[in-house]
Order: structure tokens, then sequence, then C-alpha cells
């Protein structure tokens, strides 16, 4: 069953217009018609069945019939600071995160970054990696978007960061922070771009509370270090289990 995110889906019964996106999608790509059934999501943890009840040239409407039970949320509240990467990569880190479960994305600039943009281009940015978190929790039956927060400075948000762990990927460090922590319920992982952080932001992440973590004895892209880490903190601290033997 198609499934799309529909902020104004709240109430049983209640009829809502489909946004532009998702109209296109089910009336277009997937070539849906009146009385098709649908799954509709409002990103804020509500879920439910719906009926295409009208289609016109350029809009429809549905109706919600039931809402769904479900929790695919993890219990480890993860957070994100991702060092911004140049066009997919940046949307490969994004994607990834929002399917292995990340709460909250922070991007950040950092001295190696290579993307500049005035105002306007981050606003469309920040827009555009909106949309890759919607279609990934569409893909993944996510019921709640990660938050997305505006592109700062790396040192503008380290010492915001209250994860009961926080950690800083470094391929130098030779250490392993995770295996001494038995349980906690919020992680802040730091990653840095496509040349990695300086020493001098290692730094600065170390005194604001990270540890330095080697999570294996290559060096990962910046797209791939964050799926490897969030896949092994999610089995250590999260909802996915010990691997089966």
């Amino acid at each position: 069953m198609a499934r799309i995110y529909l902020a104004e889906a709240h109430r049983v019964g209640d009829t809502v217009a489909l946004e532009d996106a998702a109209f296109r999608h089910v009336a277009r790509v997937l070539r849906m018609r009146v009385g098709d059934q649908l799954t509709v999501f409002n990103g804020k943890g509500s879920e439910f069945t719906a009926r295409i009840t009208q289609i016109e040239r350029h809009a429809a409407h549905i109706t919600l019939e039931a809402q769904r039970e479900g929790n695919t949320e993890s219990p480890l509240h993860s957070t994100l600071l991702q060092a911004v990467g140049k066009g997919e990569r940046m949307d490969w880190a994004l994607q990834k995160a929002t399917e292995l479960g990340i709460s909250a994305i922070q991007p950040v600039l950092t001295a190696r970054c290579n993307v500049k943009l005035d105002t306007e281009r981050w606003a469309k940015k920040q827009a555009h990696w909106q949309g890759v978190l919607i279609a990934a929790c569409e893909q993944s039956g996510r019921l709640r978007i990660p938050d997305l927060h505006p592109v700062a400075r790396l040192d503008a948000v380290l010492n915001l960061c209250e994860a009961a762990l926080r950690l800083v990927l470094a391929p130098q460090s030779g250490s392993a922070p995770i295996d001494a922590v038995s349980a906690i319920d919020s992680v802040a992982l730091l990653v840095g771009p496509e040349g990695g952080l300086n020493e001098q932001e290692i730094q600065r992440a170390e005194a604001a509370g990270f540890r330095s973590w080697q999570i294996g004895p290559r060096t990962l892209r910046t797209e791939t270090a964050p799926m490897v880490a969030l896949a092994l903190l999610q089995q250590r601290f999260g909802d996915y289990g010990p691997p089966s033997v």
C-alpha cells in the first residue's frame, strides 16, 4: 500500500487535500484512482489508512478512515552533527541516518567544508534536505520526521549538545568508547566532511565533552561513516538486536 506524508492528517473522518508532492506521486507516478486506499502519516507520530475520494487535474482529496497503531521510533534519542558535504553525499548521509532512526540532524560547517552558498541558496538546500527526510520516512515506515536544524558553524553548536554520550568520529584515535558504556538514552554523533575534521576541531569537540571514536581500521567516506556508526549505536543502545548466530 502506498505510504505518504501529509502534515494535515489529524483525525479519523477528516477529508484533506494532498500536498503538491504527494499529489504528483499518487496521481501521476502511481496512477491511483478514486476509491484506492493508501497509508498516511503526519510526521508527529500518527498514521492512518485513507481512501482517495476525489481526483482533479491538479488536486486530490482523501478521507482518513482508521488510525493505525505502531511504533517505529528508537528508544535511543540520537543527534547527528553532520558536516555539510557536496550534492548526493549529503543527501545519502541524511537519508540513511533517517532510515536508521536518527532523532535530530544538525548540519554543520567546518574548516574543510567545500560548500559555500548565499542565504537564499542555503534556504533552498534546507528545503531539499527536508524532502530527503520525508521521503526516507515514507519508505522506512517511520512515524516521526527527524528535527532538521538550520546550518550552523561547528563552534556555535558544540556546547549546546546535552546528550548522555557525545562522540566525534576520528579515524586515527584508536579508541572504542561505546564498549565501556552500559546504558544510555541519548547520543550525539559528530561526523566531519570529505577532508575530515582538523586537529583543532577535534580538540574543541573533546573540550566540549565529545569522546573520539575510531569505528574500524579503514577510513570511511563522510556519507558512509554515520551509517556505520548509527547502526552500531542502535545495536548497542537502541532497537537493533544482537547479531544472530
